[in-house]
């Protein structure tokens, strides 16, 4: 059975409001769980301490455990100092491609030309 700790859906619509849980990854997502380890509200600000709150020595037993959090909660979880979340590569996909390459070397050059003369 391999464990996830991820947000779980609560609140009315337009109005988000998490729960970080424990549960089987088979589990849907707002289903069932294990254990409720925190809860994190969007809507408050960036600078607030009550945004993201968890049990610090839960969280740990269960990665200790072997439970692998979401991206998002492994986040959290960087920013309290719990663990190292591993940067993510840009895909690529997102560089341009060769008429846009051809366009750029084009217009570099026309900018070089124009500050020889």
């Amino acid at each position: 059975m391999s464990l996830k700790i991820r947000l779980a859906r609560r609140g009315t619509k337009k109005r988000p409001h998490y729960a970080i849980v424990l549960a089987d990854e088979r589990a849907p997502r707002d289903g069932r769980f294990l254990e409720k380890l925190g809860t994190y509200d969007p809507l408050r600000g960036k600078d607030e301490g009550t945004r993201v709150q968890f049990d610090v020595e839960a969280v740990k037993a269960w990665l200790a455990k072997g439970a692998q959090p979401t991206d998002r909660v492994a986040r959290f979880f960087d920013a309290a100092g719990l663990l190292t979340r591993k940067a993510r590569s840009n895909p690529e996909k997102a560089k341009p491609k060769k008429k846009a390459q051809e366009r750029a070397a084009a217009e570099a050059a026309a900018a070089a030309a124009a500050a020889a003369e």
